[in-house]
């Protein structure tokens, strides 16, 4: 479910940065376990992935990254409530059936959550939306209509605006274009990725 070019991998730098040492990792939607091998080694985490995909968890396999078979639309029934550190869900939750079950799993499950997800909203796809009346295909959104895996829409505000009514803190958030980290005062536009850690505990950080 991933990305492999270059800016997955900076995306998965700033998941890396949000990640303290030495944390308990459960990384969904793991594919072929870069991002958990990167946590290993340079966060000396301890990890363990799920994926649906019998090719990628024997890529983990032969990686020797603990892995196993999981359909994230079933939720997290499986793991007890706070047995990790850190859930991860990177560029993931726009292709399950129920995100908003989802997110609440991975607060049961974790102290924390980190989600990278691509912004909708992104003007690039903005302006062929509304000039050109066709759906997105960019660098950002490389998928036709007909042969995607995206089946939710949605945007940074729509994300903000779940988390709010599930009790859900946004801690932290890193804007991306492209992969590159950004500042903008208007995100929901020249964004095209989205980087956040969550957690269900009243914080005093900024978004």
């Amino acid at each position: 479910m991933r990305e492999s070019a270059v800016a997955g991998d900076l995306i998965y730098e700033s998941i890396v940065d949000l990640v303290e040492p030495g944390s308990a990792v459960l990384d969904l939607g793991c594919g072929d376990c870069t991002l958990l091998e990167r946590l290993i080694q340079e966060k000396s985490a301890r990890g363990r992935g799920v994926d649906l995909d019998a090719r990628m968890i024997q890529e983990c396999i032969r990686r020797g990254v603990s892995v196993f078979h999981g359909d994230l639309d079933e939720g997290l029934k499986d793991h007890p409530s706070g047995s990790y550190d850190v859930v991860i869900l990177s560029r993931t939750m726009q292709m399950v059936h129920k995100p908003k079950f989802l997110l609440q799993e991975m607060l049961r499950v974790g102290k924390k959550a980190i989600i990278t997800f691509p912004n909708f909203a992104y003007l690039v796809s903005r302006i062929q939306m509304g000039i050109f009346g066709r759906m997105p295909v960019n660098r950002h959104l490389p998928y036709p209509w007909y042969d995607t895996p995206n089946i939710h829409f949605f945007t940074y505000r729509d994300f903000a605006e779940l988390c709010g009514p599930l009790g859900i803190t946004i801690e932290k958030t890193i804007f991306l274009k492209h992969g590159k980290r950004i500042t903008t005062p208007f995100p929901n536009i020249f964004a095209t990725d989205i980087c956040c850690r969550l957690s269900a505990e009243p914080s005093s950080q900024s978004i």
